[in-house]
């Protein structure tokens, strides 16, 4: 895969490679994105540089912040002049839209729910699989220790509530006491609860805590397949059935206006659904909407189905103010005393 990855920046770079030489330098954009995508927009943002300069014949900086989307639109509402938004959450740009800091029509911005890409949620194990994890319910045994970020900070983690939420759903026909039954179990099998997803993958991969790390099924693979942990022998389990993990993107109007780059912005987040930044973006294991891409990836994922959460939990708005405001069902879930 790492070859692979290789020959798209290769191509990559080569369509790129006949610039211009600069006629200026734009102002620098800061682009917030979500705690494990270091390595990703380590690889997109110079590419997008380059294009830059072929198209105007100006410089850019892209400047990086990550860490958990909760946390960056926080930051961001408290006044941090962030250019452009990549989460994997809706609601973390939601919020920014209900504190007028992006137009509230944000997600009709850019293509698929200005989501370039998406995923879902699988979980990684210790080399053998020890415990025989196959499953969303064998999560809830006794025996098994979980990793996986704090759902108060991390977009990663609400995912993982919401895909074991959505599994419990069918799995008890909507009995809302016997799901939140479900969920006690598993969130008291937690033995660590960072605030972002690259805080769990330290605490399982480097650190040793618990016996699966449920986090983004790109995330799991990277790891187990990456030099820095391959020794280690971890394997990839994605369930049958998980949750549909979008990772939108979003302008934030009101930062770009005041420091003029709107134009720097939008463009950066419209190269995402560029052909070869979607190649790109199949060697980091994220899916991707791009119908060549797409095609030519069609062995590379497993087989699951993924369930849309607004199609059984109503909208991103009804689910933050029904699970993960304070003292919502998640709150109450963590509450309830140990078994």
């Amino acid at each position: 895969m790492l070859k692979i990855r290789s020959l798209v920046i290769g191509a990559v770079a080569g369509l790129l490679s006949f610039s211009p030489l600069a006629q200026g330098q734009d102002t620098p954009i800061l682009n917030a994105s979500y705690d494990v995508a270091r390595e990703l927009f380590g690889q997109i943002n110079p590419l997008f540089v380059q294009h830059w300069q072929e198209q105007t014949g100006k410089q850019l900086r892209i400047e990086q912040s990550f860490a958990g989307t909760s946390r960056q639109a926080q930051d961001i509402i408290q006044g941090k002049k962030v250019d452009t938004v990549t989460f994997n959450q809706v609601t973390d740009i939601d919020i920014l839209a209900r504190h007028g800091l992006l137009r509230e029509d944000w997600a009709e911005q850019f293509p698929n729910n200005s989501s370039p890409y998406y995923s879902t949620i699988a979980f990684l194990v210790r080399k053998g699989n020890p415990k025989n994890i196959r499953n969303w319910d064998d999560l809830t045994r006794a025996d098994v220790g979980l990793v996986f970020p704090n759902p108060k900070t991390s977009g990663n983690a609400r995912y993982t509530y919401l895909a074991a939420w959505l599994y419990a759903h069918e799995a008890f026909d909507g009995d809302e006491e016997k799901i939140k039954d479900f969920l006690t179990q598993l969130l008291q099998n937690v033995q660590s609860f960072p605030t972002g997803g690259r805080g769990a993958t330290v605490a399982f991969a480097q650190n040793g805590q618990g016996d699966v790390l449920l986090t983004f099924e790109s995330e799991v693979i990277n790891i187990a397949n990456g030099d820095e942990f391959r020794r280690q022998g971890f394997e990839v389990v994605v369930p049958p059935v998980s949750v549909l993990a979008e990772f939108p993107v979003a302008v934030v109007d009101k930062v770009v206006d005041e420091r003029g780059t709107r134009e720097q912005a939008t463009a950066f987040l419209e190269f995402q659904y560029s052909k070869p930044i979607q190649q790109l973006l199949t060697t980091f294991q994220y899916r991707v909407h791009h119908p060549e891409v797409l095609e030519a990836t069609q062995g590379q994922f497993a087989d699951v189905r993924l369930i849309n959460p607004n199609d059984v939990l109503g909208s991103w708005d009804q689910i933050q103010q029904t699970h993960f405001v304070n003292n919502g069902v998640l709150d109450q879930i963590l509450a309830r005393p140990r078994r």
